[in-house]
């Protein structure tokens, strides 16, 4: 699709940046009431934006440039070690695409994965209406990745979601939450890997994984997947294979 001068895009003002608490942040944003956002969408993640809700932003700091947008390259990944490890170490899950629609049981886990990950973060009082309007929006065509115990007494118990939103560009890992007390599942990663995997049986070229931040400790697991590409002045290229060490 062709997009033409008429597409708005906004600048909001400052506000408190989400990751380092002693900067300021700023975003460029599609218009949210343009009704061609569906098809917009798709190319908007080819851009470098991401989505939260019904917005489509990018980070536009004035004097900061670490946010990066980063996605893998479906047909060159290959997991490392500790990637297989990870698989192993969760081969008694199910994993299963389901409807984007929260049930009570979804948001359980969202709620006690907030307090513990996020408390005083100002999400962790989100009620059920936050969180559809955080999750899903009127024009992605978005998904969620159930993660549940296979086998054993608590067979059928869900352990993790990873929303994400399905495109032709590919994937975009818009967020997962899971079960506090399963930390060491590393399920963060598995749900990439599950991306990853979805993506290769579609035949679906990249898995969007939103910004990444050279040193930032929330960030350091996108440097992980290799290789990593990220978009500088338009092009997408392989990330320093030295950045953020």
């Amino acid at each position: 699709m062709a997009v033409d001068d008429e597409l708005r895009i906004y600048r909001t003002g400052f506000h408190t940046c989400g990751y380092w608490k002693d900067r300021f942040a700023r975003d460029l944003l599609l218009d949210p009431r343009e009704p061609r956002l569906d098809a917009i969408y798709p190319l908007a993640l080819s851009w470098g934006f991401r989505r939260s809700g019904d917005m489509v932003y990018r980070p536009d700091c004035v004097t900061c440039r670490e946010c990066k947008a980063v996605r893998i390259p479906v047909a060159r990944f290959e997991p490392d070690r500790a990637q297989r490890r990870c698989l192993k170490r969760n081969a008694d899950i199910q994993v299963r695409v389901v409807a984007a629609e929260r049930t009570d049981e979804q948001f359980d886990l969202y709620h006690r994965y907030l307090q513990a990950r996020h408390k005083d973060g100002g999400m962790d009082d989100h009620v059920e209406i936050d969180f559809d309007r955080f999750m899903v929006s009127d024009f992605a065509q978005t998904r969620f990745i159930e993660m549940r115990l296979a086998e054993g007494a608590q067979a059928g118990r869900l352990l993790g979601v990873a929303v994400t939103d399905v495109c032709e560009e590919g994937l975009s890992a818009v967020y997962t939450f899971f079960d506090p007390a399963e930390r060491y599942r590393s399920l963060g990663t598995f749900g990439i890997l599950e991306q990853l995997a979805w993506a290769r049986r579609e035949g679906l070229p990249h898995v969007y994984l939103g910004y990444w931040i050279a040193g930032h400790p929330k960030m350091d697991y996108k440097r992980r997947f290799k290789p990593l590409e990220t978009i500088e002045q338009g092009q997408w290229r392989d990330l320093d294979p030295e950045a953020g060490t």
